[in-house]
């Protein structure tokens, strides 16, 4: 069980409260809704619910575990592999810019609680994963704590796109980030099981509508 303070410290980083950015992107359920028929509650749960399944435990949360090992283990080389293949992974502009503008915010705040931030950091241009995995491997927690948070961040603020950009009330959000928790803990379970040659990013149709996106002709977010 995570003690008091772990499990504080993991909510913190969880929180979209964090100033990293994390609310100026919806990755591409604005497209969605413009180009994919997401115009309903149910339409965005069961979006949301693959996009979890199907893209985000198949990469970034695996990703994420591997790193915060990676991170305890002080393996260096591990972890700038790790980073570079979120880097080329990243299959349009707008998905690149948020993983590297959200690990550079995330650095920096860090460098406000952990004294060798800067240091860590000093030629290590961190994607946000990174950053979050190094962030959660000082909290104490296990692997598979740290990998909760990331996921509920993720889906909270995911939750918050669809909210603005479907349009839907705060009570339907409430529904489906109550669905995407419920399933949250299969998808860390299965991510975590996955090895480096398992571990993907394929979404074309994600890609796709997040390319779109960089034209669409009113946009809320920037991806």
């Amino acid at each position: 069980m995570p003690t008091p303070q772990s499990l504080l410290q993991l909510i913190w980083l969880a929180s979209p409260a964090l100033p990293v950015g994390g609310f100026s992107y919806s990755e591409g359920v604005e497209a969605a809704v413009e180009w994919a028929g997401i115009d309903s509650e149910a339409r965005a749960a069961e979006w949301l619910s693959d996009q979890l399944h199907l893209s985000f435990a198949r990469g970034d949360l695996a990703l994420t575990a591997q790193a915060i090992e990676a991170w305890r283990a002080s393996d260096t080389p591990r972890i700038r592999a790790l980073n570079e293949w979120v880097m080329v992974t990243r299959e349009s502009a707008e998905f690149f810019l948020q993983t590297e503008q959200m690990g550079r915010s995330f650095v920096e705040w860090l460098k406000l609680h952990h004294a060798d931030t800067a240091e860590v950091f000093a030629d290590l241009p961190a994607t946000y994963p990174i950053a979050f995995a190094f962030a959660a491997s000082r909290t104490g927690a296990s692997v598979h704590d740290g990998c909760l948070a990331f996921a509920f961040g993720w889906a909270e603020n995911m939750v918050a796109a669809a909210v603005k950009a479907v349009p839907l009330g705060q009570s339907a959000g409430q529904r489906i980030l109550g669905r995407l928790a419920q399933e949250i803990p299969d998808a860390v379970t299965r991510a975590m099981a996955l090895g480096d040659d398992e571990r993907q990013a394929f979404a074309p149709l994600l890609a796709v509508l997040s390319t779109r996106h960089e034209t669409q002709y009113s946009r809320l977010f920037r991806s």
